[in-house]
């Protein structure tokens, strides 16, 4: 307990932050201030602290369908608008031209048919089946820059990265009648066995990623794999409205206090405006809002075009001329794109709505138990546990809440275990955003399955700790040391998440 009053000196980012921010008044910010500062009293449970998403919180039953409900706080008319987006979300697009016009445009080249897909129930993708089912993850692809004035591109913010010259940004392992999917993904484990303080034994489960069935000639030879499983929808919306002082205030925090953990600000250049914003999106934030990630979804997995990405036949490239030939979904009574503008803000609308569920067993004896020793451990100079939305933000169910997300949402560098070898923007191979850790102990009762980390590799949580590595290790191998009764509470802590 002594251990974690120590570390939580580096914890109190956000309170730091709630002086800077220009959508609050002094008295405010000494309220949020006061709220967000990191607990040193582990003998009960905080005020509201079951509330993860404050009034916005799904309060009714954790079933399978847990992710899937509105935030809580909604208008009527926003209720409305939040079942027209799901059906968006859920519906099967169809390849063109069909009788069912307003399902139009899939593909030509796709991975999957809706984004319901690889978001299952609103919750995480799993890394591909025995059966070699890959639908709700995909293989990233990029190389690095090959000049100085790619490289240029690339701190100027201009591009990501480049993609392979002939499969484009990710291997498309379906396709529409007529052509030929871009190829299927391989992956083998080796195993690592580790043994933990007490004698308990951990397999870990190495990856190797391949492609197979190539349909285009070969990946050019530079070209690198990251396999990327779909993260949970919930609070997307409040983690939009997390103000940007707050994530920079992480930044410095953990810069001034020298312990080992420097996380970066992900920055990213809006596609359309040029502005250059926060990154707060994505395995590696490389999307700044969630309508820029859901029209990303909608062009580069299913090969929709929206107002936001006008992309009619998805990923495909110059190379891929038989893709390009194949006819689209665009209808010109309703637009330019297949998926016109209301059909993107809906969709979108949908996405910043869905609603954190509340906490289990937030008393629990040993659930406080783990709560101490995940302070303890620093796994929270990471996972920062909470915030308070900004006040100004357009939608009125999303601003100024007491919300716990469990995330700094800075890129860390998680060692060479957890690499995918692939820049994206200014994060290095081994950079990963911190994910949220709300909603992680619902992950089975949604999914049916445990998948965790960036690739779907750790089948269990204990396993998807020992994975952490470079800026994560000590909290790893404090972890690792821990007496078995220990790490049991310290799993609880996450499963009431």
């Amino acid at each position: 307990m002594l251990l974690s009053i120590v570390l939580l000196t580096g914890l109190a980012t956000t309170a730091l932050a709630a002086g800077l921010r220009p959508d609050l008044t002094p008295q405010e910010a000494d309220r949020v201030g006061a709220v967000t500062a990191p607990t040193i009293d582990f003998s009960k449970p905080e005020p509201f602290e079951a509330m993860m998403a404050g009034a916005a919180t799904f309060t009714g039953k954790t079933t399978r369908n847990a992710f899937g409900h509105p935030l809580a706080n909604l208008s009527f008319d926003q209720q409305q608008s939040f079942v027209l987006g799901q059906a968006l979300f859920q519906k099967f697009w169809v390849s063109s031209p069909s009788s069912t016009q307003a399902s139009d445009g899939l593909g030509p080249l796709f991975n999957a048919r809706s984004c319901e897909s690889c978001h299952i129930r609103a919750g995480r993708g799993h890394a591909p089946l025995a059966n070699g089912d890959a639908t709700s993850m995909f293989l990233r692809l990029a190389r690095p820059a090959r000049s100085d004035a790619e490289k240029a591109d690339i701190a100027a913010l201009k591009v990501l990265n480049f993609a392979d010259d002939t499969y484009g940004q990710q291997l498309q392992d379906r396709a529409v009648p007529g052509l030929h999917a871009e190829g299927q993904v391989t992956v083998h484990y080796i195993d690592e066995k580790v043994v933990l303080a007490g004698g308990e034994i951990i397999t870990l489960r190495q990856p190797h990623y391949g492609v197979k069935d190539l349909a285009y000639g070969p990946l050019g030879a530079d070209t690198t794999l990251s396999p990327r499983i779909a993260n949970p929808m919930i609070g997307l919306g409040l983690i939009e409205a997390i103000a940007d002082q707050d994530i920079e205030a992480n930044a410095e925090n953990q810069q001034r206090d020298d312990k080992g953990i420097s996380g970066t600000v992900a920055k990213v250049r809006d596609h359309l405006s040029g502005e250059i914003k926060i990154g707060r999106f994505g395995w590696k934030a490389q999307n700044a809002t969630v309508r820029d990630q859901s029209a990303g979804a909608l062009a580069g997995d299913i090969g929709i075009s929206s107002p936001d990405d006008p992309r009619h036949w998805g990923d495909c490239t110059a190379k891929q001329t038989a893709c390009l030939a194949m006819p689209n979904g665009v209808q010109p009574r309703l637009g330019n794109v297949e998926a016109p503008p209301p059909v993107l803000d809906l969709m979108t609308f949908y996405s910043e709505t869905l609603a954190p569920p509340k906490r289990r067993s937030v008393g629990a004896a040993d659930v406080l138990a783990g709560k101490a020793l995940f302070y303890a451990s620093g796994c929270a100079s990471c996972h920062t546990p909470k915030y308070v939305t900004r006040r100004d933000v357009s939608n009125p169910a999303l601003a100024f809440q007491l919300i716990w997300p469990y995330s700094d949402f800075l890129l860390h560098d998680m060692g060479d275990g957890l690499s995918d070898g692939q820049q994206v923007g200014l994060a290095n191979g081994r950079q990963w955003r911190t994910p949220p850790l709300w909603g992680l102990g619902l992950t089975e009762a949604v999914n049916g399955a445990h998948a965790y980390l960036h690739d779907g590799r750790a089948a269990t949580l204990s396993e998807a700790i020992l994975w952490h590595g470079g800026e994560a290790k000590p909290a790893r191998d404090r972890f690792a040391s821990m007496v078995p009764d220990d790490r049991k509470a310290l799993i609880r802590f996450l499963e009431s998440l």
